[in-house]
């Protein structure tokens, strides 16, 4: 499949500053989309508001704004640019979330800009809890005993249809676990709540049973356009779930998974990844397995670049956030050349004789 030549200008949006949950992995994604865009000869327009950063050196897009990530200003910019396509997967959560503000508020539809990467439907079927549960039913993909909260009432009753503490507060549209938390009884669970009320820029919890102790592990996937998919890697955190994938020691690939669970979470990952809707591109997606019983469930789907993908790409020589951009533009994976191996193409998934370790 040819690349695309009806998009000649596409703006990539950074992540901004470097804070805790968000670091230089995203330069290190952004940095290599910018070159593997303009090595195919589009005109690459950069916002990023971290002047510190690779992705923002001159020779790195034909023109960078060091503006403020934020809505409004992006607006600006893509009035005086007019960019055919926007891609937002390589800022981690700063600029997905710009994304789905600007498409959503009719902007990207007023100056007739795609969005390439991830489409809208496909950022909020994976980032909105609800409709993330709902599209694991329809693929028979467990998932934890949960529901859907936006205020401190109706976090209460699925407190109560769950039964028992502890439980999780996962907010909707967050980075790193913002505004998360674990309540280890009813006394806590008020604070805990609205902590994640307060964090999400939608006013959306998810209350979900704990799954403290089990074994927690991350996919990284791609699909292209053809509908092939290729995991690059698994990753198996350290510590157990309570402990957030940020802050774990984590080893690649995964070495405590039997090859039935590892194939079963292979089997997940794709049904995951067609369900959600990502037609181009990687994904992360989480799991969790009861070291007990082996029971498995899906934690969550990141369908961007994430701090796990640049560790994967270190691990495996894959450079995801490269090829990412490639398939954005119309490529398949077996009309990627792999740079490292220079012999096979990026539908090739790779097998390491190693262990990589992140602490």
């Amino acid at each position: 499949m040819p690349r695309r030549d009806d998009l000649k200008k596409i703006m990539i949006l950074g992540a901004g500053p470097i804070v805790i949950g968000q670091a230089c992995e995203f330069d290190y994604s952004g940095t290599q989309a910018c070159k593997a865009l303009r090595e195919e000869g589009y005109e690459v327009v950069l916002v990023n508001s971290n002047p510190a950063s690779i992705m923002t050196d001159p020779e790195m897009s034909d023109r960078t704004y060091i503006e403020p990530l934020v809505p409004d200003i992006v607006e600006k910019i893509i009035a005086k640019e007019l960019p055919d396509a926007l891609l937002a997967t390589m800022g981690g959560q700063t600029a997905l979330n710009i994304a789905v503000s600007l498409a959503k508020s009719g902007v990207l539809q007023k100056y007739n800009v795609e969005l390439i990467g991830a489409k809208l439907s496909a950022i909020e079927k994976a980032e909105d809890r609800e409709l993330f549960k709902q599209a694991m039913n329809n693929v028979g993909v467990p998932v934890c005993p949960s529901g859907i909260a936006n205020t401190l009432e109706e976090a209460e009753q699925i407190a109560i249809d769950i039964g028992s503490y502890p439980l999780i507060i996962r907010p909707a549209f967050t980075l790193g676990g913002t505004g998360g938390g674990i309540a280890y009884n009813q006394e806590e669970f008020g604070s805990v709540v609205q902590l994640g009320l307060d964090a999400s820029p939608v006013s959306q919890i998810l209350v979900e049973q704990s799954l403290l102790g089990w074994k927690e592990y991350e996919l990284e996937v791609m699909r292209d356009l053809a509908d092939n998919v290729v995991i690059i890697c698994s990753i198996e955190n350290f510590d157990p779930m309570g402990v957030h994938t940020g802050d774990s020691i984590t080893v690649a690939p995964a070495q405590t998974l039997t090859d039935k669970e590892y194939q079963k979470l292979r089997d997940y990952s794709k049904l995951i990844i067609r369900e959600i809707g990502v037609e181009t591109g990687g994904a992360n997606i989480q799991f969790s397995v009861n070291p007990l019983n082996g029971d498995t469930i899906v934690i969550e789907m990141n369908p961007r670049v994430s701090r796990s993908s640049a560790l994967a790409s270190k691990a495996t020589g894959f450079p995801i956030a490269k090829f990412a951009a490639k398939l954005a533009v119309g490529y398949i994976l077996n009309e990627i050349k792999n740079d490292i191996t220079r012999k096979t193409p990026a539908s090739f998934e790779p097998t390491l004789d190693y262990i990589v370790n992140v602490s």
